[in-house]
């Protein structure tokens, strides 16, 4: 058990830098700025827990802005536990239909607690924004679902 929620953990962090790597290539082809969404979703979740981040100003904002992208580390890496336990279950898939299952169920564990939180809204979302979550996260499922399934075949 321990080996499959490393190995899911490992391949949830190459596909987590696979997602980065594509995000940050679009950001400086369209010249974008990077996204608020995850710091304002720290900073609804820290405030609805009763323990919102501390101080103010440019040092609350860089708090936030760290702590956004150390939540994407940690659910990407958290889904590719999920993705090797399922796997482990007995559900397999073809690399490239496993890998767009796993791009799917990390998008929305991202963006349905963002949509509940009123940080964003998919509804009001252009085809540009639709691509520019679901492209990287696609990238990350199949890197994800791909490395996991490397690393189970060596074992």
């Amino acid at each position: 058990m321990m080996r499959t929620l490393v190995r899911g953990g490992a391949a949830g962090a190459a596909g987590t830098t696979v997602l980065n790597a594509v995000t940050y290539a679009d950001m400086a082809l369209r010249g974008r700025p990077s996204s608020q969404a995850p710091a304002q979703t720290v900073d609804r979740v820290s405030q609805e827990l009763g323990h919102p981040v501390p101080g103010s100003g440019d040092i609350r904002a860089n708090r936030l802005s760290g702590l956004g992208a150390l939540s994407g580390i940690a659910v990407g890496c958290a889904m590719g536990a999920a993705v090797s336990l399922l796997h482990r279950a007995g559900v397999r898939m073809p690399w490239w239909l496993g890998g767009a299952a796993t791009g799917a169920l990390a998008m929305a564990a991202t963006d349905l607690p963002m949509a509940r939180l009123g940080v964003s809204d998919p509804s009001d979302w252009s085809p540009r924004d639709w691509a520019s979550d679901a492209v990287p996260h696609l990238m990350y499922g199949l890197a994800t679902y791909g490395t996991m399934t490397a690393l189970e075949r060596r074992r």
